[in-house]
């Protein structure tokens, strides 16, 4: 754990830089959020899903930080993981054959959300929180990973919409490259936080 001179040295209104830097440099939770984006082509149901990520990992985060919840970091970074596999997988499929991805992807968002609010926890206790603005300093942090988190939002849309207009025929196999290079960086992050896993304490 950082000391308690580390934690002081950040005033609490960093926290809202920290929660930016954390989400434009997590690159595992960013998949995650590009695959919600392409499972979710209907902007009122991309906005209803991303919410129901956004209210779940806000709900962990703030309890993990504040000490309600305590959840081995190896563990949740292999589900975080997982989670990205499974959509690329859902991404894979036919839109007619997709399940609760399909159906209700707020509500996959929402139970995905609840095991990367953890990962947010684990990142916020490396720095730790000011002990006399822990409130303030939470509250800051979790604006910036929503900040970052919409930034992203914002690029991967106007990215999509201009390639769109850009080349109008795309190939039929062209779309499938982006969805199993995920796919593949995703495996590969799960098998080797597996080990870590495996290994223990």
């Amino acid at each position: 754990e950082p000391p308690a001179e580390a934690r002081r040295s950040i005033d609490a209104s960093g926290y809202f830089g920290l929660g930016v830097e954390h989400i434009l440099t997590g690159y595992d939770h960013l998949l995650f959020v590009l695959c919600l984006i392409l499972l979710t082509p209907n902007r009122w149901r991309l906005l209803k899903t991303i919410t129901a990520f956004t209210v779940a990992h806000s709900i962990t985060l703030a309890a993990a930080a504040l000490g309600y919840v305590h959840v081995p970091g190896p563990p949740i970074e292999a589900s975080i993981a997982l989670s990205i596999v499974f959509l690329a997988r859902e991404l894979t499929r036919p839109e007619a054959e997709r399940g609760i991805s399909a159906r209700l992807p707020w509500v996959m968002a929402f139970c995905f959300g609840l095991l990367h609010g953890l990962g947010f926890a684990g990142a916020l206790a490396e720095v730790g929180l000011p002990p006399r603005d822990i409130p303030l300093a939470l509250l800051l942090f979790n604006v910036g990973v929503e900040a970052g988190q919409l930034l992203f939002v914002s690029v991967v849309l106007a990215g999509l919409w201009a390639l769109a207009r850009l080349w109008r025929r795309w190939p039929a196999w062209s779309a499938q490259v982006a969805v199993y290079t995920v796919g593949s960086i995703s495996t590969l992050w799960l098998l080797q936080r597996l080990v870590v896993v495996a290994a223990g304490p």
